[in-house]
């Protein structure tokens, strides 16, 4: 019994080690460098979004190009 409960401390120490470790490099990854949207709407169309239909498109937004300057002609850029 004694070394279940051992065991078990050991899984939730790493757990917790893991979790802590985890999420701030997660966080930091879409802040700095990508993440995913939905875009909604009749806004983007006919690029997003074509033929009018009710479903939304899922697209990641590159961080980094933007960090960078690297915006070219034809892209499509987001503002929050």
């Amino acid at each position: 019994m004694a070394q279940a409960q051992g065991l078990g401390k050991r899984y939730m120490k790493a757990f917790f080690k893991g979790f802590f470790v985890a999420v701030p490099v997660t966080v930091t990854f879409l802040d700095r460098v990508a993440c995913v949207a939905r875009v909604e709407g009749a806004s983007m169309q006919p690029s997003l979004n074509p033929g009018g239909r009710q479903a939304s498109d899922v697209v990641l937004l590159n961080h980094w190009s933007i960090r960078n300057y690297d915006v070219q002609r034809g892209d499509i850029v987001s503002l929050v």
